[in-house]
């Protein structure tokens, strides 16, 4: 049975020292010139103690993906599949997750045992129809390509605690993010309310990548009337849009319904292009312009996305998010439905 409600929401179990943990390419594989970083965080999971197996596709990269869909889809299934396997962690994300989905036997996953499944970017192309449809809970993470990066450590710290933990520890806002994606030019964090003020939201938390889930707004892979009835924050993050295509992007969603009875919005920092001359649309004038007289709280520039650091989050979690001038905190916990029904 495909799951059809918040309530079915599973959690899969904390890792254990010999568990074996999967790395596959679901969308860009890793080429040669890159694979030294990938084999130090390959090796910080043998360290941990867990047995790391390797898709076929993983060190191959061709035409903007590891291999062909049909090759992808049967490491992945391969995974999926096999009860040794207690993680898939893609080492990054790319462009072209999104034509796995239909080849997917959601009913069957459904009926499965959760497996980790983690990271960000195009990665969220499958973890949030995990979670909608099959009621596995996902984590929106860094990627692991980037758990050996010396810089990148306490961010890190969150994502090794989920893995041991079931869930994400609490999490406040960082004090500066990367402009320019560099961390040798930090910029002042600014996560705050669209509209100025404090906020405190509550709800089953579910988001990723503007750029590939507003293509899935509309489809039975973004149904959030899956979860009628209950609280629910929806985070976005935008990597490539410029501001039309994002204003665009916004729309459509909106137009889908996917916005409809939110308790929240959470928007991450964009790393999209801006805007080449000051008499264009900007970034957050087509953010406002998209969601004018969005019936919910809007949070902006939070610790999510492309430009580090950035927040993990478990997608079928409950979240309680406080946002005011200079703070955020998060915190996300196994969803109480008596509480959240409420």
């Amino acid at each position: 049975m495909i799951c059809r409600s918040a309530h079915m929401i599973r959690f899969p179990p904390p890792l254990q020292p010999g568990d074996s943990v999967a790395v596959c390419a679901v969308s860009s594989g890793v080429p040669e010139v890159m694979q030294a970083r990938l084999d130090a965080s390959l090796q910080q999971l043998r360290d941990a103690g867990y047995r790391v197996l390797e898709g076929a596709t993983l060190r191959r990269q061709q035409q903007q993906a590891s291999g062909s869909v049909a090759e992808r889809l049967a490491d992945l299934n391969r995974f999926l599949y096999d009860p040794a396997v207690k993680a898939i962690l893609p080492p990054w994300g790319g462009e072209l997750a999104m034509p796995l989905l239909a080849g997917l036997d959601w009913a069957r996953l459904a009926a499965l045992p959760p497996k980790w499944l983690c990271g960000f970017s195009d990665v969220s192309t499958l973890a949030v129809p995990l979670t909608l449809r099959a009621g596995w809970a996902t984590l929106h993470s860094p990627n692991l390509f980037d758990l050996s990066h010396p810089q990148r450590q306490a961010e890190m710290q969150a994502l090794w605690h989920s893995w041991q933990h079931g869930l994400p520890p609490p999490q406040q806002a960082y004090t500066q993010y990367w402009a320019d994606g560099d961390p040798a030019t930090p910029a002042a964090s600014r996560v705050r309310v669209a509209g100025g003020g404090s906020v405190r939201l509550q709800g089953l938390l579910l988001g990723g990548c503007l750029d590939t889930l507003s293509r899935l707004a509309g489809t039975p892979y973004l149904d959030l009337a899956r979860w009628r009835g209950q609280p629910r924050l929806l985070y976005l993050e935008n990597a490539e849009l410029a501001p039309c295509e994002l204003l665009r992007a916004l729309t459509g969603m909106r137009l889908a319904g996917s916005f409809d009875g939110l308790a929240g919005l959470i928007l991450g920092r964009s790393s999209g292009p801006h805007a080449r001359h000051p008499d264009e649309l900007g970034y957050e004038d087509a953010v406002l312009q998209a969601l004018d007289g969005l019936p919910c709280p809007l949070v902006l520039d939070a610790d999510i996305g492309h430009v580090p650091p950035q927040w993990t989050l478990m997608n079928g979690a409950w979240a309680e998010l406080e946002v005011g001038p200079g703070h955020a905190r998060l915190l996300q916990r196994h969803p109480d439905f008596n509480r959240a029904g409420e």
